[in-house]
């Protein structure tokens, strides 16, 4: 662990506006970046773009907010099987940390998610950061699934667009109180929500 940086683990509950206020602008600067469309849901003080979590883990160091990562408990299908999982999302790190981000964040998450015994965490990333999970996958117990598709529900109803939408993704998954073998086989995972 880079020194300098300490993690938070806090309920949703327990954070003040100060630290929505401080998400938020990490949010922006972070997905920013990517595109203005990926930043636009951090306006004001909401620190969630889809869904929101019920944990975070937050790494700071001097300069603030040095990473995140949100937890959200849910139940999603694959292929029509209902699957309780811990979906993992709102992966963030400060560009002058890069490497910081997702396999610290995970292990910090790994014993809460233990605690909360759920069966397995899920998530999934841009195609961009296809090389990096995939490289922490072969270090780790995450496994890195390609040739999937997640339908979610949008987070804001609108009438132009359908409500829901369907992307190829690059899914993660983490056993946690299960083996991986008992991960439901298919193609088509319906998260029944907002992405996290």
């Amino acid at each position: 662990m880079r020194s300098g940086v300490e993690w938070r683990l806090c309920w949703e509950n327990e954070l003040e506006l100060s630290d929505h206020i401080e998400l938020t602008e990490f949010f922006r600067k972070t997905y920013g970046p990517t595109g203005a469309f990926n930043a636009k849901p951090f306006e004001g003080s909401q620190s969630w773009a889809g869904a929101r979590p019920e944990l975070r883990a937050i790494a700071y160091d001097a300069s603030g907010v040095a990473a995140h990562m949100g937890l959200l408990r849910r139940f999603i299908k694959v292929d029509g099987v209902d699957l309780l999982v811990a979906e993992l999302g709102l992966y963030g790190v400060r560009r002058d940390l890069e490497g910081l981000g997702i396999s610290h964040s995970i292990r910090v998450m790994f014993p809460t998610l233990q605690e909360l015994q759920v069966p397995f965490a899920f998530g999934t990333v841009r195609d961009q950061m296809r090389k990096h999970v995939e490289m922490f996958g072969r270090y780790s117990l995450v496994n890195v699934m390609s040739g999937l598709s997640v339908r979610s529900t949008l987070p804001h109803a609108r009438i132009d667009k359908p409500p829901t939408r369907v992307e190829d993704a690059l899914v993660i998954v983490l056993p946690v109180g299960r083996s991986i073998s008992d991960w439901p086989a298919g193609t088509m995972i319906d998260r029944n929500g907002p992405e996290l």
